[in-house]
């Protein structure tokens, strides 16, 4: 099969995304007052697509890389570019973090509110998908977790419920609410918790896209196929991070 013949290695990805301001420290006073935080994530996200860690073939056969592909150089790469356009227009400084826009989105376009979530939900979810995944969380996370829905299969079977039920296209999350409590929601479209006109706010640490071109070419209409699936290619290291970060 295909693969990204670009595609760095994880150390060459890790150096390119420190660079790039997706591992940076405070993020500032606006998602600090948004989740009532005194220390914020240490994820942020730039306005630039960023290479993924591993090639279009390697989640396969949950994600096949003909999906991969057109999800990464299409889809995605169009809500980067898009987010670019929208920013330029509306006069949004692009060396500040992504999440400082979302956090105040009701303050800007809909071209913003599509094309940013978009961008920020493909970063977060490249992030958190690797090739033989799938072990499971341990430590704080898994503990956080049973706290948080009494166990991880009932923290797996919420999850897939609110991501098999998204009526129509959109995302299924895990967060990190205000008070530091594990939650599973789901946003329409290309929204998110980051977001303030989100009806479930919080610190994303782990997103699905429901959206029918991240699976339709292999599942069809079998969204709970996709997303049984995809519980073999979670990267539960990334989550880890992301929830140590939220909860720091």
């Amino acid at each position: 099969m295909k693969t990204n013949p670009s595609s760095p290695s994880r150390r060459t990805f890790i150096a390119n995304s420190a660079k790039a301001g997706l591992t940076v420290g405070l993020l500032g006073t606006g998602i600090s007052d948004l989740f009532g935080q005194e220390s914020l994530p240490t994820f942020s996200t730039g306005f630039t697509q960023q290479p993924l860690p591993y090639g279009y073939a390697a989640l396969e056969p949950h994600i096949d890389a003909r999906t991969m592909e057109i999800h990464y150089t299409k889809h995605a790469a169009a809500y980067a570019s898009n987010l670019r356009d929208a920013a330029k227009e509306e006069g949004v400084d692009t060396a500040q973090p992504l999440e400082q826009v979302l956090a105040s989105i009701s303050k800007y376009s809909t071209k913003m509110r599509n094309n940013g979530g978009g961008h920020y939900n493909h970063e977060l979810f490249w992030s958190i998908l690797q090739p033989m995944g799938g072990t499971g969380p341990v430590g704080p996370l898994l503990s956080a977790i049973q706290a948080s829905f009494g166990s991880y299969d009932a923290f797996v079977a919420q999850f897939e419920t609110a991501a098999k039920t998204r009526f129509g296209s959109g995302w299924a999350w895990l967060l990190v609410d205000a008070s530091g409590k594990l939650v599973v929601s789901s946003t329409p479209n290309q929204d998110n918790p980051l977001m303030d006109i989100a009806e479930v706010k919080g610190t994303p640490i782990l997103g699905l896209d429901v959206w029918e071109h991240a699976y339709y070419l292999h599942y069809q209409n079998r969204r709970p196929d996709y997303v049984a699936a995809f519980w073999k290619v979670v990267n539960w290291n990334a989550v880890a991070a992301r929830f140590a970060a939220a909860t720091a």
